[in-house]
């Protein structure tokens, strides 16, 4: 219990006037849904819906190919090292394991179950305990692993987020703890380090695995929040000999004001060659924040090809500048960790914020949010302001005119508009009053409520979408025909073929596989619009047959994560139609028809 004590002082108090960083996530993850959005609307009277269509196979799945990872530490410590089950107390016989463990036991009372973990709940917009079925916990923990994220589409990592942070049950065949690790890491990859920070804090510190420790450490590093790991470096030393591990006995030693310690730890890291370079250089800065101390410490980028968590965590914790060309080296996730980070200013995490949004991280509110504290910080580049300007008339311009005049200013961009402009507009397209618009601006306000899920304020427009003529409405009809709550414009063969020639082959076929994964027109015009346009709904593979038994079985997460699973293409360019026909189709399938919906809706926005 001493020693808890003392972990606790670490993370409470000293940080804050150290580094000024958290070390409790938020209770629960925003939602980034808006209100009633997936309550069951009332269809028109005179809208008679099309016969559902059966469950055709589809495509081969997408080539298995190494996950990008963001290691800790180069080139000493490699991910297969850090995230191996295989890790550890080589030196410890079970017993003295147990001991040890013991030591720091909780009350059974007090103590945190491992058969079901997650903050989301059914009556928290969670999916239900048994949402993973009976899967087996190896069989998805691999899929976890080994899924390419960021994924392609933004509201499909949103319901991969809900699905993770769902109080599930533990699958068979996997330990409580690997299982929450599985989920969390994936959660990283994803952009979503608070969320995963969130997930490994609901573990007891005692019932840590060797792979929930290396995850925890990626997850801490992520949000930039060293002092978080100083609670688990003594029981993570027993079980690692990850590097990074060995440097939290000086970094947390400084952190809780022991700064002898810390620097006898940080002699000897250095004379064993723990870690060299700027790793180095990193964790020395860090024990120079610390109380009474006396280094100071001067980081350069000149000889670094590559960022790492390590070298992200700490110097974004200490406010140290990463150079562009060093995100360039690592997924956009990276930029979504930067988004929340505690210790930057608004300004420097706006590259992060706009990613957040493109990825899913951020709502359109969260978004809006960022950029009234952007205004509000000052120093503001020009660019910016001209945003925040434009938002600001957007959402109070003095009429319908001086609005849409503000949402174009943030929609500009060549060919098709900025997506993360269209998100920012959101809910000021959803307030604006139906009105005489241009067709492509109001191709645009549809195009941006449904970016976050706003389907009912953009199905009150379908009287003007009916009369809208030239320039984009053939993208408005569309984006009604596979996003609003129910069929409201017209949807038949000779209209679908129609659309089909004049867009680009590929948004062509997606609409043809949304429309038929909606159930929206019959399996036989679907098959026959298919064949005409050069797509074949009837092939199969491992994958899709995966999708198509998990979703006859109603099994919602399972669901979600196979959809992501089919969603690993670099754009919306390279997503196999098909794909999109058995995602949509499975989650229509098993209740999940809004968020189908807006996946259609973002595959006609993105393309």
């Amino acid at each position: 219990m001493r020693q808890r004590r003392v972990n606790a002082k670490w993370a409470v108090g000293t940080l804050a006037l150290a580094l000024a960083l958290p070390v409790i996530a938020q209770e629960t993850p925003e939602s980034l849904l808006p209100p009633g959005f997936g309550d069951a609307p009332q269809a028109p009277p005179s809208t008679q819906p099309g016969r559902p269509a059966s469950p055709v196979p589809g495509s081969a799945p997408p080539p298995t190919v190494a996950v990008p990872t963001t290691p800790i530490l180069p080139p000493s410590s490699t991910e297969s090292e850090a995230l191996g089950n295989a890790a550890a107390a080589d030196d410890l016989s079970d017993e003295e394991i147990a001991a040890e463990r013991a030591k720091q036991d909780l009350p059974e009372a007090a103590r945190r179950s491992l058969d079901r973990v997650g903050p989301l709940t059914p009556e928290r917009l969670g999916m239900a305990p048994d949402a993973f079925g009976g899967q087996s916990g190896p069989f998805l923990a691999t899929l976890m692993r080994e899924t390419r994220a960021p994924i392609t589409s933004r509201w499909a990592s949103i319901l991969l987020r809900r699905a993770l942070l769902s109080a599930t049950d533990t699958p068979r065949g996997i330990d409580g703890a690997d299982w929450v690790a599985e989920r969390a890491w994936l959660l990283l990859r994803m952009g979503e380090a608070d969320s995963a920070r969130l997930l490994i804090q609901s573990v007891d510190a005692d019932r840590y695995t060797p792979r929930l420790y290396a995850v925890a450490m990626q997850t801490y590093l992520a949000n930039a929040d060293p002092a978080g790991l100083c609670p688990l470096s003594a029981g993570a030393l027993r079980f690692s000999k990850e590097p990074g591990w060995d440097m939290t006995r000086a970094i947390c030693a400084a952190l809780s004001g022991d700064q002898g310690t810390a620097s006898g730890a940080l002699n000897q890291a250095q004379r064993r060659g723990v870690v060299r370079g700027i790793d180095y250089r990193l964790a020395e800065k860090v024990v120079g924040t610390g109380f009474n101390a006396r280094r100071s410490v001067k980081i350069e980028w000149d000889a670094v090809d590559r960022l790492t968590a390590w070298r992200f965590g700490l110097a974004t914790a200490l406010n140290v500048e990463i150079p562009d060309a060093l995100y360039g080296t690592v997924g956009p996730h990276v930029r979504a960790w930067e988004a929340r980070a505690p210790a930057l200013s608004a300004v420097r995490r706006l590259p992060g914020a706009e990613a957040a949004a493109r990825l899913g991280v951020f709502s359109s509110k969260a978004l809006v949010g960022f950029y009234s504290q952007l205004q509000a910080d000052g120093d503001v580049p020009d660019s910016a302001a001209d945003r925040i300007d434009a938002l600001r008339a957007a959402y109070a311009g003095v009429n319908v005119a001086n609005r849409l005049q503000g949402m174009r200013t943030l929609w500009q961009n060549e060919g098709k508009p900025d997506y993360v402009g269209l998100i920012a507009t959101a809910r000021a397209a959803a307030a604006l009053p139906v009105s005489q618009v241009e067709t492509r601006d109001l191709t645009n306000l549809v195009a941006a409520m449904l970016t976050a899920g706003y389907d009912r304020s953009a199905a009150q427009w379908v009287g003007a979408a009916k009369q809208a003529e030239g320039d984009g409405a053939g993208d408005l009809w569309a984006l009604l025909a596979v996003g609003a709550p129910s069929p409201i414009v017209e949807i038949n063969s000779s209209r679908v073929s129609s659309f089909a020639g004049d867009a680009e082959p590929r948004k062509g076929q997606m609409l043809i596989a949304a429309l038929a994964g909606l159930s929206r027109i019959s399996a036989k015009d679907g098959a026959s619009l298919a064949q005409d346009n050069g797509l074949n709904l009837g092939v199969t593979s491992q994958w899709s047959r995966a999708i198509d038994a998990a979703a006859a079985r109603g099994e919602k997460a399972s669901v979600a994560l196979l959809a992501a699973v089919g969603m690993q293409a670099a754009d919306w360019n390279n997503l196999p139609p098909v794909h999109l026909y058995h995602i949509v189709a499975a989650l229509h399938r098993v209740g999940f028809d809004p968020e189908a919906r807006m996946i259609a809706a973002e595959a006609m926005t993105r393309l």
